[in-house]
């Protein structure tokens, strides 16, 4: 591993943080050990990133380091070995040790340290670097979980870096291992195995959507006011599960590409493009759910709009009836002032009124009365106000 480390240190002469940590020496210890110490616990964050590390010969595994440390120590021992190393969040130190270790590239590791890549197939001399997305339906919220997994594949040794509960490589581990006569073309026929598992994660999330949007379409017609929510929340599911399958079908492409020139095993080209089908077939239906929701959702705007209009409408109805109400009440209203402004005149006790004293007083007052309510009832009958 001493020339690896040589390669990697005459590869860049960028001085990022990371590549400085990788040349700088470690500190001398300050104090001198103790006579008896205790044997040393193992570091937690190791502890909880390094999920399994095992060293395999011809397809069988010969050894299960518990550290990164034993690993790099039993892989130099078996010079036809091949190490898989499965980590969880890894820490930045645990990265640049695999980084010193394997040579790996340093944009490989940031990317791998950092996370929140887009899939993508990044080749650096005789390692291959690998961005998935791998996701998962959970039933109880009805949503997708996506998570991310990085993979060094080099010509001994293959890294798997995730970040998020998905995808669950143990059971790719299991499956290699049953058949060791796979697991003994090396690191290539891992790497197609754990594509094969996160393409095949996808159709679980595939069918869970599908029913979505079914229960969706119903409540769209049944008027649910919570719908649009739904529907923006799963488009934006779909607009990450695109960006979780669209970069695969050219990986693959690109991966089988290069069957000739690096001489990959027929079995393992007749199983990439097993995959590459299965990959093509689910983008497609990502893209036609994608479709399906801006469908519905234009749908669900229309029937918003003609609900509304009726609203709108029954209220326009609702305010011209009570506006003809008003004009009846404000026409006999009107009616009944006329007789009560005569009446109201004739009745103030003045000395001097002409009138009181008439003889045809009275029948002139009452006749003023008849002509004034029979004229306005006229002119509002003609108006359609009574």
């Amino acid at each position: 591993m001493s020339e690896r480390r040589a390669r990697a240190a005459s590869k860049n002469g960028r001085k990022s943080a990371w590549r400085r940590a990788l040349t700088t020496p470690a500190a001398p210890p300050t104090q001198p050990p103790a006579p008896h110490p205790d044997p040393p616990a193992p570091e937690p964050a190791e502890a909880d990133s390094v999920v399994q590390a095992a060293l395999y010969r011809d397809g069988v595994r010969v050894a299960s380091p518990l550290t990164l440390a034993d690993t790099f120590r039993q892989l130099r021992d078996e010079p036809d070995g091949m190490a898989w190393i499965g980590l969880a969040r890894p820490t930045e130190s645990e990265l640049l040790s695999l980084a010193a270790e394997f040579d790996l590239h340093p944009l490989a590791v940031e990317d791998a340290l950092e996370a929140h890549q887009r899939p993508k197939l990044e080749r650096y001399g005789d390692t291959l670097f690998v961005v998935l997305r791998a996701a998962r339906y959970l039933d109880a919220p009805e949503e997708v979980d996506f998570g991310e997994l990085h993979l060094f594949v080099g010509p001994d040794f293959l890294i798997t870096v995730r970040h998020g509960a998905a995808p669950d490589l143990s059971a790719v581990r299991r499956r290699m291992e049953d058949t060791p006569e796979l697991l003994k073309l090396g690191p290539e026929a891992v790497l197609y195995a754990i594509l094969d598992s996160v393409v095949d994660g996808y159709v679980p999330v595939v069918f869970g959507v599908q029913n979505d949007i079914d229960e969706i379409e119903t409540e769209v017609f049944r008027g649910d006011p919570e719908v649009s929510r739904r529907i923006y929340e799963l488009s934006r599911e779909m607009v990450e599960f695109q960006r979780a399958t669209r970069p695969l079908v050219g990986m693959l492409h690109a991966l089988m590409a290069g069957f000739a020139k690096y001489g990959t095993d027929e079995e393992l080209q007749r199983y990439l493009r097993d995959v590459a089908d299965h990959v093509t077939h689910t983008s497609e239906r990502v893209d036609s759910f994608r479709q399906a929701l801006t469908d519905i959702l234009t749908v669900n705007a229309t029937l918003v709009t003609q609900q509304q209009n009726a609203e709108m409408r029954a209220l326009a109805e609702a305010g011209f009836e009570q506006n003809e109400e008003i004009k009846k009440i404000s026409s006999w209203a009107a009616i009944l002032f006329a007789p009560t402004l005569v009446g109201t005149i004739y009745g103030m006790n003045f000395e001097h009124m002409p009138e009181l004293g008439w003889r045809f007083g009275y029948p002139f007052a009452i006749g003023l009365m008849g002509v004034v309510c029979v004229s306005l009832y006229l002119i509002f009958k003609r108006r359609d106000w009574l």
